[in-house]
């Protein structure tokens, strides 16, 4: 009996064809496997940027004045009149934090003396930090102030700030008091020499 030195051509297809599934097993594997790869590096980068913009804020808040501005609405609007912390080397700005009504945009406004909304004539920064917010509120009591935000397909993220106090407020000035003055066109008449004003004259003896 003679012994078997190649394959034939259907043992051949076949191979190929079992080749080709796990090959194409494999593929698919890797392709979820990098599917998961790429969802959890963006879900990192977002989590790393949220933090990112938590420690900015974070920063604001701790070197502030404490003198706030805290609008409440749907989203909240905070304002800090003066903060040592700055992304622009300025040396005491005013930085303010908001939510645009354009895809709901966190942004951090960051410059000299400006008003919201701001003027043509007004030079700032502008970062547009993260967009498509759901929820965006602080809460002071005191000296605590507590910070939460969270923006649509992501955790919330929140943290508490203590010692943060309020400036004294100013003393109201004393007004000076303006010196009386008697009606115009009359004059005070002075008393005679040897007269006391204050006592009547003594009646006169009848004869």
């Amino acid at each position: 009996m003679a012994s078997r030195r190649a394959f034939t051509l259907l043992e051949v297809l076949i191979s190929a064809a079992l080749l080709s599934l796990v090959l194409l097993g494999l593929y698919r594997s890797l392709q979820m496997q990098q599917d998961s790869n790429r969802h959890l590096k963006e879900y990192l980068n977002r989590a790393m940027e949220k933090d990112k913009v938590a420690m900015v804020l974070y920063r604001d808040l701790l070197q502030s004045d404490g003198n706030l501005t805290l609008v409440k609405g749907e989203f909240d609007r905070l304002c800090i009149q003066r903060t040592t912390h700055s992304l622009y080397a300025l040396s005491a700005p005013k930085v303010c934090w908001l939510v645009t009504k354009e895809n709901n945009t966190l942004i951090r406004v960051e410059g000299g003396e400006f008003h919201l909304p701001l003027k043509m004539e007004e030079h700032v920064a502008i970062d547009r930090l993260i967009p498509q917010m759901e929820l965006f509120d602080l809460y002071r009591k005191k000296s605590e102030i507590l910070v939460l935000f969270k923006a649509v397909d992501s955790d919330p993220y929140s943290f508490l700030l203590q010692g943060i106090e309020q400036p004294p407020k100013p003393k109201p000035k004393a007004k000076k008091r303006k010196p009386r003055r008697g009606k115009p066109g009359r004059k005070r008449r002075r008393p005679k020499p040897g007269t006391n004003p204050k006592k009547p004259p003594p009646p006169k003896a009848e004869t």
